[in-house]
């Protein structure tokens, strides 16, 4: 363990495989430094197994331990062999850090920061007086190369998920329904938007109409209207006024 920042005990995570039933184990971490650690567990089944905690911090010259728990299972595998891996990274953090100071990516790929990582395997083991694993499982005790020493585990870090991933996918149904929505809309907004654009065709064309009538308007010539007597009716009525009026001084 010299020059770790964490030990781990133990190296292999085991399980009593039993039909139908839950199984749990232990781990425990400590802390060889006097710094504070912050580690996080992975594994590259996240849906058969839960861990608790799964992220937190160990305080300098401190154990933690947490728990995994395997899913109940239906069915046997094949020569009572388990593939499942588990990760666990651990990296120095500020003095005083809590699990809630921890920032959300900082255990993500993406991450710059160096971790030292630990590899766990699965080992399953059948349960007492057991007539059919036993048999199995004491071949595999006796042949310890049938598991993985060393797993090719970065070939399988880009399908692992992280354990406190708690969002659900919506079923599939509700999903067509939403994409069915979408569409309606859709098709509800472009009819809008061709309604719209033959209304503004329609408003143009009424527009250039009047103009052009306006345009033919100022054309037109002006009609002057004569308004009261013409000048020869005046003359006529001064005519036959002078003309009365020297009859009448006769």
């Amino acid at each position: 363990m010299s020059g770790e920042l964490v030990g781990i005990q133990p190296r292999e995570l085991k399980f009593t495989f039993e039909l139908k039933k839950k199984s749990s184990c232990s781990v425990q971490l400590v802390n060889h430094s006097d710094q504070y650690v912050a580690f996080k567990v992975k594994t590259t089944s996240p849906k058969k197994y839960t861990v608790r905690p799964n992220i937190g911090v160990i305080l300098p010259y401190a154990t933690c331990d947490f728990t995994v728990t395997m899913q109940a299972p239906h069915e046997v595998p094949l020569g009572m062999q388990c593939k499942d891996k588990f990760l666990v990274q651990s990296t120095v953090v500020p003095f005083g850090t809590t699990v809630e100071d921890l920032p959300s990516g900082l255990f993500s790929q993406e991450n710059s920061r160096k971790f030292e990582e630990y590899k766990l395997k699965v080992v399953l083991i059948s349960p007492p007086n057991s007539p059919v694993l036993q048999p199995i499982n004491a071949a595999l005790r006796s042949s310890e190369p049938a598991y993985e020493t060393e797993p090719a585990y970065e070939t399988l870090k880009a399908k692992e998920q992280p354990l406190d991933q708690t969002e659900n996918l919506p079923p599939p149904q509700v999903v067509t329904e939403d994409i069915e929505n979408l569409r309606s809309k859709l098709s509800e907004a472009e009819r809008m938007m061709t309604r719209l654009q033959e209304e503004k065709s329609i408003i143009l064309e009424q527009n250039e109409t009047l103009q052009q009538e306006m345009a033919l308007v100022k054309k037109r010539p002006r009609v002057k209207v004569q308004v009261g007597f013409s000048f020869l009716f005046v003359c006529f009525i001064g005519l036959v006024g002078a003309s009365l009026g020297y009859l009448l001084h006769l």
